[in-house]
C-alpha cells in the first residue's frame, strides 16, 4: 500500500470520556491518499467500477458545550474500484464554518444539545444558530458529489474522484436543503425539500441534470415541523408532516425541544413532480416519526411507499451517569424502534392502507438505485447494537417471496451504511455488491468489504485494508464510473413524462 499524507489541520480537541468521541466513534483527523490497497481476504472483482463515498462526523475542536455526534465536522471517505484494484482517500468537507474555526483556532458554534446563546457567532445558511458541518449525507448528481447537513444546510459540492472542494451548490435556496435530497437516475433530476420556522414552513424543488433549479414551490404546513427525508415515485414526490416536532410553547422561548403531539396523524403530501401547491394531495396515516424512506412506486390507482415506521418516536432517556442518556436514546434504534413498513395511498378515494413488513428493529436501508421510483423487489437494511448508534449487520428482504437473509458481524466490528453497487453487465435487480467500511475495535483497524448481494450470508467477496482506523458515521453513496462525468449528453428516458 502506497500512502501519501496531507498536511495536518488545526485541532483543539482534548481527550474525553464522551461516548461518541471514543471507540468506534473516535474522530479521525488525518487526511491521506492510498493506492494499491492490500487485500486481506478474497480478491477484488473486475466487474465493479466506481466509487463508494461515506460521510462521517469527526469533531475537530473542543466543544463549547455538550457534544452531540451529529455536531461533528464532515469528512468524506472514498474507495475507488477499477480493473480489480482499489484506492482510498479521505478529506474534510471544507465548509465556511470549518474555515472560520480553523482561522479562530477553536470552536465557534454550539451543538444540538446546547442552549441558545452557546455559539460565539451566528452561523451560515438557513439554520444559523448551528454550525453547518455538512456531515450527514452525500450523494452524486450531475457528476458531482453533494454533502448535506442534518438540519437544513447550504450543500457543498465535491469532486467525487479526487474529493477536491468545489464550493457551495449555487442553486440552493435561502432556506437551504434538507439532509436527504434524492436523485432520479432515469431523468437525471435531483428532488429536494427544506423546512424553516417561518411560513409556509416547507418548500419543494427540482434541480435538472444540468444543475439548474427548474422548479421551486411552497408547501404550506400548519407550523414548524422536523421532517428529515423524502421519497419519490415516477410521477410523484412525497413529503411529510409528522406529529413529532418542536414543542410550540417552548419554541416561543427559543427552546428547541421535540416531542410527539398526541391526536395528530402522520400526513404525507404527494406532489406532482413539477406540480403547483394546489396540486398537492395529502394522505393521513397512523402517527409516527420516519427517519429514512426507501422507495415509492405506482401500482394501479395506488402509490406504494416503503420506509421505517417508529413504534416509539419519543423514547425515555437511557441510563447514563455522564448525563448523555437523552442523546443516547435518540440515536439508539432499540429505543425508538423503527420497523420496515409499507403505506399504500389510493389516488381514487384518498384512503391510506398500512402494512408491517418486518417486526425486527431495522433502519438505514438501501435499494438498487437503478429502480428508484419504480417497483423494487429487494431491500438491504442494517441492524444495530442496542444502546448505541453502531451498525452490526445487514438484512436482505425479498419482497416478492417474503424471504429474508441476515449477515451479522463479529462482536466489536461495526459497519457503515452499505449501498448497492451493480455488477458490470448484470441484469437482475440484486446482481451486484453491497459496499461497506468496517471499523474493527478488536484490532484497531478499518477495512472495506464487498458482499455479494445475491448471497449476503456468504463470506465477503473481499476484505480490503484501509490505511487508518476511521470513525463511524452516517450516510453513503455508490456512483458507477459512467456517471461521474457530467451527464448532460446522456439521453433522458423517453418513457418519463413527469
Amino acid at each position: 500500500m502506497q500512502i501519501d499524507r496531507l498536511a495536518p489541520v488545526l485541532s483543539s480537541l482534548q481527550p474525553s470520556n464522551h461516548p461518541y468521541l471514543n471507540g468506534a466513534w473516535t474522530p479521525q483527523h488525518e487526511e491521506v491518499t492510498a493506492h494499491h490497497l492490500d487485500v486481506i481476504e478474497g480478491a477484488i472483482p473486475a466487474d465493479i467500477d466506481g466509487v463508494y463515498l461515506r460521510n462521517t462526523e469527526n469533531q475537530l475542536h473542543q466543544p463549547l458545550g455538550r457534544y452531540h455526534p451529529f455536531d461533528g465536522d464532515g469528512m468524506v471517505h472514498q474507495i475507488s474500484f477499477s480493473g480489480g484494484t482499489a484506492s482510498y482517500r479521505n478529506r474534510w468537507v471544507r465548509t465556511r464554518c470549518f474555515a472560520a474555526e480553523q482561522e479562530a483556532g477553536g470552536a465557534l458554534w454550539g451543538g444540538l444539545m446546547d442552549k441558545t446563546g452557546t455559539s460565539k457567532r451566528p452561523g451560515f445558511g438557513a439554520h444559523g444558530g448551528l454550525k453547518d458541518s455538512s456531515s450527514t449525507d452525500i450523494i452524486v448528481h450531475a457528476g458531482k458529489a453533494l454533502s448535506t447537513f442534518y438540519q437544513c444546510g447550504e450543500g457543498y459540492l465535491i469532486d467525487p474522484e479526487t474529493l477536491a472542494p468545489l464550493g457551495l451548490a449555487p442553486w440552493v435556496p435561502l432556506d437551504g436543503i434538507s439532509a436527504h435530497p434524492k436523485v432520479d437516475e432515469r431523468t437525471g433530476e435531483l428532488l429536494f425539500f427544506n423546512y424553516s420556522k417561518h411560513a409556509p414552513y416547507m418548500h419543494y424543488g427540482v434541480v435538472d441534470r444540468d444543475e439548474r433549479l427548474v422548479h421551486y414551490i411552497p408547501v404550506p404546513l400548519p407550523g414548524p415541523r422536523l421532517p428529515h427525508d423524502m421519497v419519490f415515485s415516477e410521477h410523484w414526490a412525497i413529503v411529510n408532516d409528522l406529529p413529532m416536532f418542536w414543542d410550540q410553547d417552548l419554541l416561543k422561548r427559543d427552546i428547541h425541544a421535540a416531542r410527539m403531539h398526541d391526536g395528530l396523524p402522520s400526513r404525507f403530501g404527494l406532489i406532482p413532480r413539477h406540480g403547483a401547491p394546489e396540486d398537492i394531495r395529502w394522505f393521513d396515516a397512523a402517527p409516527t416519526y420516519i427517519l429514512h424512506f426507501l422507495n415509492a412506486y405506482e401500482e394501479g390507482d395506488e402509490v406504494v411507499m416503503d420506509a421505517y415506521f417508529q413504534d416509539n418516536p419519543q423514547p425515555a432517556p437511557l441510563p447514563n451517569e455522564d448525563g448523555y442518556g437523552h442523546m443516547m436514546a435518540y440515536v439508539d434504534e432499540h429505543s425508538f424502534l423503527p420497523r420496515l413498513h409499507r403505506w399504500r395511498f389510493n389516488l381514487t378515494d384518498g384512503s391510506t392502507r398500512e402494512e408491517r413488513l418486518d417486526d425486527r428493529v431495522l433502519e438505514f436501508g438501501m435499494i438498487n438505485q437503478r429502480v428508484a421510483g419504480q417497483k423494487h423487489r429487494y431491500i438491504y437494511s442494517t441492524t444495530t447494537r442496542p444502546g448505541w448508534f453502531l451498525f452490526t449487520g445487514f438484512v436482505k428482504h425479498d419482497l416478492e417471496t417474503g424471504k429474508s437473509w441476515t449477515l451479522m458481524l463479529e462482536d466489536g466490528r461495526y459497519a457503515s451504511e452499505a449501498p448497492f453497487a451493480p455488477r458490470i453487465g448484470g441484469t437482475a435487480e440484486d446482481d451486484g455488491y453491497l459496499v461497506s467500511f468496517i471499523t474493527d475495535e478488536n484490532r484497531g483497524t478499518s477495512e472495506c468489504v464487498l458482499i455479494d448481494a445475491r448471497d449476503i450470508e456468504a463470506r465477503p467477496v473481499c476484505r480490503i485494508a484501509l490505511p487508518h482506523k476511521i470513525s463511524s458515521g452516517t450516510h453513503s453513496w455508490w456512483a458507477d464510473r459512467a456517471v461521474l462525468g457530467n451527464r448532460a449528453d446522456t439521453p433522458v428516458d423517453p418513457a418519463h413524462n413527469g
